[in-house]
């Protein structure tokens, strides 16, 4: 079993600061005191902020499935309690608790952000062991909410894997095997039609909850004050408007991220990036994902997901002012608007597929996929590079996996490197010029794929899990209302290719970018779409100058 986190980078995790670098603190913050046994801060709970101790002992702990308390350490004189939830004021994932009299420096959540930009060596010492608190937690579900529901079950697969995305912490209960989970579902009166159960840190029960529910109940997302106009309104969090989001706030504007699912957009789902600069060996979508994420946070821009917007009013409702209509009833309004909304994926075209998605048919291959997977044979179909990072992957964890190719070969679609490592796994099999055209299984549950071969030839193999990575269609269809002008496959037009004066990246409503995968002619790489991210603030600062 691999070493954790919290044993191999503990000294970076819990660095003990020098008294003057606590002094150096000391204008950030405002002096507590807590009596032996107060409560510091409560799991479930908005944090006040992060907690430098001066004096005294406190005890960090998580509550397990019996609500009982396990403890994680303790800190005392010269270290710091918190993680990387108290650079946005969400709730506590652990509760912290006063062993001692103890006297602390308070950094609310604004003025760390403020700390990691004004002392930067010390700042990134704070930064870094902000961020491998949370890996730790999420490498033992410490303080996140519990999952209780059968592991095969789709809803279980949709929560885990939201969860899973947006890096937050859980633990997961099947009652077919874990008499804790039993023992919840008694408790709470819950029947098998209820099932997914989750039992949030605040005590809060939800029954088959929807995404948002969820991250409504944790505090991955709260209330959007609908009376402030903010600078920019990035619409997706993926990398191109993470980028947007990260360069705007530490360029001073207000900024506003709103996503469906999860920071990281199909980059996120990645198992390996190897041609992206500066990452020689190579980085998980995740991983790189989430240090952006991380740093849109250290500006101070607000990230709201998972938010869906529902439409875009383009009728300006005021001087250089647009508002964004959201799924939740909320509202928001901003004075520039940046399309980062990416593509959804491509459904295969077979009758009866609706009855496999969420437990056997998948869209993304993260380690969530391939532990359901272990030890059995796949199917994946798809050709492009996101596919053959999947197949790479899987095949490390599966018996055999069979990619499924409609046209003659790999090499029209896929990066040299990818095909030559997939070349030299031998449990992987490439089926080119083929289709799948059925899928066989009962009660949701896949036992077979069919698909046809050159010359018509049909083969069927015993397969519970595919996966699909056939290309996506842009994600615009929140745009009807506002009639930005679209090309005849549904890509935002910008730029040029509206007009010979229209500026870079503008599209055809001033004020209104698009970037990334959504926008008509884009370059359909990570680094495109950071670099459009970047290129749109300078957008925006000349139009908001303009305006």
């Amino acid at each position: 079993m691999p070493e954790s986190t919290f044993d191999t980078r503990r000294a970076q995790m819990f660095p003990r600061l020098q008294t003057a670098e606590i002094d150096r603190l000391r204008r950030f913050g405002q002096i507590v005191q807590a009596s032996p046994g107060e409560a510091l801060a409560t799991s479930g709970v908005p944090s006040p902020g992060l907690l430098v101790i001066l004096g005294g002992r406190v005890a960090i702990s998580r509550r397990d499935a019996h609500n009982e308390s396990q403890p994680i350490v303790e800190h005392a004189a010269g270290q710091f309690v918190g993680e990387i939830a108290q650079l946005s004021g969400r709730p506590s994932l652990v509760d912290v608790t006063a062993i001692s009299a103890v006297e602390a420096l308070l950094i609310a959540p604004d003025r760390l952000r403020a700390v990691l930009i004004a002392e930067a060596e010390l700042g990134e010492r704070i930064m870094r062991a902000l961020i491998l608190r949370r890996v730790s937690l999420i490498e033992t579900g410490a303080g996140g909410p519990i999952i209780v529901g059968r592991a095969a079950d789709g809803e279980v697969i949709r929560l885990s894997g939201f969860l899973a995305r947006n890096g937050h912490p859980y633990q997961h209960l099947d009652p077919d095997s874990v008499d804790c989970a039993k023992v919840l579902l008694q408790r709470f009166d819950v029947d098998d039609s209820e099932l997914p159960m989750v039992l949030c840190p605040n005590g809060v029960i939800l029954r088959k909850p929807t995404n948002h529910q969820l991250g409504r109940c944790i505090g991955l997302v709260g209330p959007i004050d609908a009376e402030r106009i903010y600078d920019v309104a990035v619409v997706g969090a993926g990398p191109a408007g993470l980028a947007t989001a990260v360069y705007a706030a530490s360029e001073g504007l207000s900024v506003l991220v709103l996503d469906t699912r999860a920071f990281g957009g199909q980059a996120g789902a990645s198992a390996r990036i190897e041609n992206y600069l500066g990452f020689p060996t190579g980085i998980s979508g995740m991983a790189l994902m989430g240090r952006a994420y991380g740093q849109a946070q250290k500006f101070g821009a607000e990230l709201a997901i998972p938010d869906e917007v529902a439409s875009l009013d383009c009728h300006e409702s005021g001087p250089h002012r647009y508002r964004l209509a959201l799924a939740s009833g909320e509202s928001a309004q901003a004075r520039t608007v940046v399309i980062a909304s990416g593509a959804r994926y491509r459904r295969l075209e077979v009758e009866n597929l609706d009855r496999f998605e969420g437990a056997a048919v998948h869209y993304w291959a993260s380690p969530l996929e391939a532990k359901l997977c272990a030890g059995h044979e796949v199917a994946l179909v798809g050709a492009g590079n996101s596919a053959g990072q999947a197949a790479v992957f899987l095949a490390s964890q599966v018996k055999k996996v069979w990619m499924i190719v409609r046209g003659p070969s790999l090499a029209a679609t896929m990066s040299r490197y990818l095909i030559e490592r997939i070349e030299s796994t031998p449990n992987i099999e490439v089926v080119v010029r083929s289709q799948v055209v059925d899928l066989e299984g009962e009660d949701g549950k896949l036992e077979a794929v069919r698909w046809l071969g050159p010359e018509g030839v049909e083969t069927v193999k015993p397969i519970s899990h595919l996966f699909l990575f056939i290309g996506a269609a842009p994600n615009t269809a929140w745009l009807a209302q506002c009639h930005v002008e679209l090309d005849n496959h549904g890509f935002v037009r910008t730029g040029s290719d509206l007009s010979p004066d229209c500026p870079p990246l503008q599209t055809s409503r001033k004020g209104v970018f698009a970037i990334g995968d959504v926008r008509a002619g884009s370059v359909k790489r990570v680094a495109a779409a950071v670099g459009e991210g970047a290129q749109a603030v300078a957008a925006i600062h000349a139009y908001l100058a303009e305006a």
